[in-house]
């Protein structure tokens, strides 16, 4: 099958290929970037007036599927990913059992292929059943296909451990994707350790309980010469301390989500547990300092830690409500709304931080558009405004502040592998 993507906006952050073009696909690869391609064998999509650029790559995805199926399934995932331009998700291991084996990892791979054709990338779990006891085999997670490792949901409390797992990560050159927070600080509370919290009489999560764990593991990927990501950085010193290791030359990656750069803890008394999520919404300055960390490269990627959860758990109060927010289908209109719109970044830079970058952090080879390359494209309109809508959603899970919030910036195709798994209606 043959498409052939006519007249749009190409953005590639990697070759730096831009201005009005045609993308010719052909068995699932890009077959010819040029002006005015001619091939009557194929279908046409008219780009005029959109932006096309690689599909985008999210690296932190919670698919709760095998084991929490109500929450979410690998087919009703992927279908929300392709709704918001995703082509690649990987996804974390919290599941029931937990990814810590390649029969776990065997499992998602075929449930992914029965799915839409969105790309799922399997991470494994660093320890066995993320107790934070044993390590994994990570030699056989890495013959299974995982494309990191991480114990997110459970961070790893002993640091004897993650040094462990550092060096043998890095033998099977992996990654691991570390979840920071002390869990004896942050115990299961809901809310940020602060204003809010103290209004709302609830014992909160302090900032220092995710910075002194950021602080650890870039000190132990410091020592062992390993590669450790960051997830999900929400503080100003988190970014400070990222930023200071990498220009020591330590191999420390991070990334943050559209919540911790377009909310703060105040959305809490608005919205109440659709606005829980760990680790929390922090304060104004915060959020300035993550928005300073994406300009200026400290922050790597956007991912949007893709948590679904029932209706009926979100609904429980506060402190018993489980933390996480749904964020496929409206991450890129969020950041394009936070940071594009307003002139904060150019449209090429975000894409990278979407695309590019957290493909080579996970050592996929995805994020690009580039000729014999996959055929994996999104071709959105950067300036079409649309409210979001949860009841509309693609994914089981609702939980999302954002409801009734106008954005712009709305996917028109999601393209992967040369077939359209979404199209704007």
């Amino acid at each position: 099958m043959k498409r052939l993507i006519r007249r749009g906006k190409l953005v590639d952050p990697v070759s730096g290929i831009g201005g009005v073009m045609d993308v010719l696909l052909e068995n699932g690869k890009v077959a010819v970037l040029g002006s005015d391609i001619r091939d009557p064998e194929a279908e046409v999509l008219d780009a005029s007036g959109l932006v096309v650029c690689a599909g985008l790559v999210d690296m932190h995805v919670h698919l709760r599927d095998p084991g929490l199926e109500y929450k979410e399934t690998i087919e009703t995932g992927t279908l929300a990913a392709a709704h918001g331009g995703f082509t690649s998700i990987a996804c974390m291991p919290n599941t029931k059992p937990a990814v810590d084996c390649p029969e776990q990892v065997a499992y998602i791979k075929r449930k992914a292929r029965e799915a839409c054709g969105v790309h799922v990338w399997p991470i494994g779990a660093v320890t066995v059943g993320e107790r934070g006891e044993a390590l994994t085999d990570f030699e056989a997670l890495k013959a299974a296909g995982v494309a990191a490792l991480s114990d997110d949901g459970m961070p790893i409390q002993n640091a004897n451990l993650m040094r462990d797992g550092l060096i043998l990560a890095h033998r099977q050159d992996l990654t691991i994707l570390s979840h920071c927070e002390d869990a004896d600080m942050v115990k299961n509370y809901a809310v940020n350790e602060g204003r809010v919290s103290r209004q709302l009489r609830l014992p909160g999560r302090p900032a220092i309980a995710e910075e002194i764990m950021v602080a650890r593991d870039a000190m132990l990927a410091a020592e062992t010469g390993a590669a450790v990501h960051i997830c999900h950085v929400s503080t100003a010193r988190s970014v400070a301390l990222v930023r200071r290791y990498k220009k020591k030359g330590v191999r420390i990656t991070c990334e943050t989500c559209p919540q911790y750069f377009t909310l703060t803890e105040d959305a809490v008394l608005e919205h109440g547990a659709l606005a829980r999520v760990n680790p929390p919404l922090r304060c104004q300055t915060d959020v300035e300092a993550i928005i300073e960390g994406l300009k200026d490269g400290t922050i790597d990627a956007i991912a949007t830690d893709h948590a679904p959860h029932s209706a009926e758990e979100k609904a429980r109060p506060l402190a018993e409500a489980p933390s996480g927010m749904v964020g496929l289908e409206t991450a890129l209109g969020i950041t394009l709304t936070a940071l594009y719109h307003t002139g904060q970044m150019g449209l090429s830079d975000i894409l990278r931080k979407m695309t590019l970058n957290p493909a080579c952090i996970l050592r996929i080879n995805k994020g690009r558009l580039s000729i014999g390359g996959d055929a994996d494209v999104v071709i959105f309109d950067p300036d079409e405004e649309w409210t979001v809508d949860p009841s509309q959603f693609a994914s089981k899970g609702r939980n999302t502040p954002f409801g009734g919030r106008k954005l712009k910036g709305k996917v028109k195709y999601t393209i992967a592998g040369g077939e359209i798994v979404y199209q704007d209606r």
